[in-house]
């Protein structure tokens, strides 16, 4: 079985010879990329580990000048994103403040005056047909990113408190701002959907620890409609692609509608918001899981034994039959230690092998 069948049985819910695997967002924190440089010599986990996929990605929009009037005091050594939301180096690692360049927009027709990316200049797009072609030769699977679809986009703008505020005392705003947003991402998918891509990674993190930070009614009105409209439009283009879901925290109260409107592949499915054997319960034969191994606990508190025991688990459990991607729920911060992640992947080679 190739890499690229492993993959798409896997997220089928079918059997594959072996669990699949990756680095959530396929790296590591800087600081633990100059670790796994030093101890293998290497440059790109994706290849040393073997992943059976690889991510194909719009090149960043040029030019970023166009936004600098929308901040008064930009700090030194501030960088500014495609979308124009500045960001700050934080404190430590690789954290950054983020500041908002709609923060004090007050009219839907700053929205429309406003500098928005162009995604689909082709230089942005042009080396779509030979990345999937050189991936695919390779037997990989290929998936198209568009993590942070529509509300963290949105929010990166506009700040998430302004946001969730709109919604209730600004409905105008926010309706004019969601909808630029979809229509660019429109725009993306279906570019992704044309040119053969294995599967779309969708993704707006709208949980936290303990439940989702909205409503599931808010979810329903601003963010539901237009993720569906996505899915419906990129399975009008190609049937076949698989629709992937990112979501961080417990959103275990949307999964029926996740499923509802398309999604076909749940992730991270954090084990310290969400139990990931009762989903794989209650929803397993409707979604596939890509994750499931915690950054919270087991990646950066447990031993090598401890992080083999829970590999192991998630393969009997969640693995069963197929339907499971292994991953780290969240690209892997300094903390973890390397013999952690050794120890995954050397687990997968132990006892991820279906009979």
């Amino acid at each position: 079985m190739t890499e690229r069948e492993r993959v798409l049985k896997a997220l089928r819910r079918e059997k594959p010879d072996k669990v699949p695997r990756e680095l959530s967002f396929g790296a590591f924190t800087p600081a633990l990329m100059e670790v796994f440089k030093e101890k293998t010599g290497a440059e790109d986990p994706a290849e040393y580990f073997n992943f059976e996929v690889r991510s194909l990605s719009f090149k960043v929009p040029e030019g970023r000048e166009q936004f600098l009037k929308y901040y008064s005091d930009l700090p030194e050594g501030a960088r500014i994103d495609e979308w124009g939301t500045a960001k700050v180096k934080g404190s430590m690692f690789h954290y950054e403040h983020f500041l908002y360049p709609m923060e004090k927009f007050e009219s839907v027709y700053e929205i429309e005056e406003y500098p928005f990316p162009d995604f689909m200049s082709p230089e942005n797009h042009s080396h779509f047909e030979s990345e999937v072609k050189k991936y695919h030769d390779r037997n990989l699977a290929v998936m198209g990113e568009l993590t942070t679809t529509i509300f963290e986009v949105a929010w990166g703008m506009r700040g998430m408190e302004n946001l969730l505020t709109d919604f209730i005392l600004n409905p105008e705003f926010a309706e004019a701002l969601l909808d630029k947003v979809f229509d660019l991402r429109l725009q993306q998918a279906k570019r992704y959907a044309s040119v053969g891509v294995d599967i779309i990674r969708f993704g707006d993190d709208i949980g936290q620890q303990t439940g989702l930070i909205m409503s599931p009614e808010t979810w329903r009105k601003w963010i539901k409609p237009r993720f569906a409209a996505l899915i419906s439009a990129v399975k009008e283009i190609n049937p076949d692609i698989l629709i992937f879901n990112h979501c961080d925290g417990d959103a275990t109260l949307l999964i029926p509608e996740f499923i509802e409107i398309g999604v076909e592949v749940l992730n991270p499915v954090q084990p310290e918001c969400m139990d990931p054997v009762k989903v794989k319960k209650e929803y397993g034969d409707k979604l596939s899981f890509w994750g499931t191994i915690g950054t919270q606990t087991t990646m950066p508190f447990g031993t090598p034994e401890e992080v083999k025991k829970v590999v192991k688990e998630r393969i009997e459990t969640v693995g069963e039959g197929g339907g499971l991607l292994l991953a780290p729920t969240h690209i892997l911060e300094p903390e973890v230690p390397w013999e952690n992640v050794l120890a995954f992947f050397e687990a997968i080679e132990e006892f991820g092998y279906y009979s």
